[in-house]
C-alpha cells in the first residue's frame, strides 16, 4: 500500500505497529506497517514523528518529499535496502566499455518500441470511426518504426563514443510520437507540444507529475536490485542527478503515465489547474490513476505480472546483465 499526504498540517506518527495520520488533529488513516511499500509526502506543511521514520527504514518502506511540481527532493530509506558490493563494482566499470552501449541502445529500443505500442493502443480505437487520423497515426507508427532500426548501425567501445548519436534516434522518434499524441488529443485540450521544465498547460503537466511519480517507483527498485540510482549510461553524469533513474524509466514512461494522460483526455475528465500548477484535487486523483495502472498486469517474460512488480525484475535484470549473468531485454507492453 502507498499512502499519498497532500493536505497542509498533517502529521505522521506512530501507534503500536501502526502509522497514524492526523489531520486538524483527529485521525484520519491508521496503516500496518508491514502493509505499507511507500509513504509520499506532497505538500509544504506536514510532518513527521522519528519513531515513523525509525518503524519505516525498519520495515523497508521509503518516504520521499515533492515538490508542487511533483519533483521528488528528497527520499528517507534504510542504508541496508542494497544489493552486494559486487554489483555496484561492476555498474560503475559497465561505463567504459561496451556493456554501456548495449544497456543503453536497450533502453532507446524499448522507449521506441513502447512509443508505438502506445499509439497502436489508441489509433485501434480511431479505425473506424476516424479513419483519417487512423492512417495519419499509422503513417508516424512507421517512420518512428525507421527511426529506431537504425539503432542496429550504432556501435562503439563505449557510451561515450555513440551517446550522441542515440539521443539524435530518441529525440527524431520523440518528436514523431509527441505529434501523434498531439493527433489524439485533439483540440479537447490544449497541448503545445511536449515541454518539461516550466511547463503550464496541464497534459504537460500531467506527465511531468506522472513522470516524478514513476521516477520515484523506479529509483526504489533500482536500490533494491543493489545498483546506484545515480550511475547512469544514457544519461550524463551530474552532482544530484539520479541518471540510472531517468535511461531505466524510459521503458515505462509511456505505458505507465502516457496511457494514463491520454485516456483522461479522452475521457474529458476535468484537469485542474492553480497558478500554473495542478490543483490539490487533481494531483490526489491523478495519483490514484497512476497507482491503478501501476497495479494492472501486462505480458512478461510470458505470464502476467503487475507492471509495478515487472519494474523490479526489470531493475534485478539490469544488476545481473551488468554481472555479466544474464541478456538484457527491455519491456515492452502491449496494445
Amino acid at each position: 500500500m502507498e499512502l499519498h499526504v497532500t493536505n497542509y498540517g498533517s502529521f505522521l506518527g506512530k501507534k503500536s505497529e501502526r502509522l497514524i495520520l492526523k489531520e486538524n488533529g483527529k485521525v484520519v488513516h491508521e496503516i500496518p506497517f508491514h502493509d505499507l511499500e511507500q509513504v509520499i509526502i506532497d505538500t509544504p506543511g506536514a510532518s513527521l514523528s522519528t519513531d515513523v521514520i525509525k518503524e519505516c527504514v525498519e520495515h523497508g518502506v521509503q518516504i520521499s518529499f515533492l515538490t508542487p511540481s511533483g519533483k521528488p527532493f528528497a527520499r528517507l530509506v534504510s542504508p541496508y535496502l542494497t544489493g552486494t558490493v559486487i554489483t555496484r563494482r561492476q555498474q560503475l566499470m559497465a561505463f567504459c566499455d561496451e556493456r554501456s552501449v548495449s544497456l543503453a541502445k536497450l533502453f532507446v529500443e524499448g522507449k521506441l518500441r513502447n512509443q508505438v505500442n502506445v499509439l497502436k493502443y489508441f489509433a485501434k480505437y480511431r479505425k473506424g470511426v476516424d479513419r483519417e487520423l487512423f492512417e495519419s497515426i499509422s503513417g508516424l507508427i512507421g517512420q518512428i518504426e525507421q527511426v529506431a532500426s537504425s539503432l542496429n548501425t550504432i556501435n562503439g567501445n563505449c557510451i561515450d563514443d555513440v551517446r550522441a548519436q542515440l539521443m539524435s534516434v530518441e529525440g527524431r522518434a520523440g518528436n514523431l510520437y509527441w505529434e501523434g499524441v498531439g493527433l489524439l488529443i485533439g483540440d479537447k485540450v490544449d497541448f503545445p507540444g511536449r515541454k518539461h521544465r516550466g511547463a503550464v498547460d496541464p497534459v504537460n503537466s500531467l506527465l511531468n507529475y506522472g513522470y516524478g511519480m514513476l521516477c520515484r517507483q523506479a529509483e526504489g527498485a533500482l536500490i533494491l536490485a543493489g545498483l546506484d540510482p545515480f550511475g547512469g549510461f544514457l544519461h550524463v553524469d551530474r552532482p544530484g542527478k539520479l541518471s540510472l533513474v531517468y535511461d531505466f524509466v524510459e521503458e515505462f514512461r509511456q505505458q505507465v503515465v502516457d496511457r494514463v494522460v491520454i485516456a483522461m483526455v479522452n475521457k474529458g475528465i476535468a484537469v485542474e489547474m492553480e497558478e500554473g500548477m495542478l490543483s490539490n484535487t487533481t494531483r490526489r486523483d491523478f495519483s490514484e490513476r497512476i497507482k491503478e495502472r501501476l497495479e494492472s498486469q501486462e505480458k512478461y517474460q510470458g505470464k502476467k505480472y503487475k507492471l509495478r512488480t515487472i519494474m523490479q525484475m526489470q531493475a534485478r535484470r539490469v544488476a545481473t546483465f551488468l554481472r555479466g549473468e544474464a541478456k538484457y531485454r527491455p519491456f515492452v507492453g502491449g496494445w
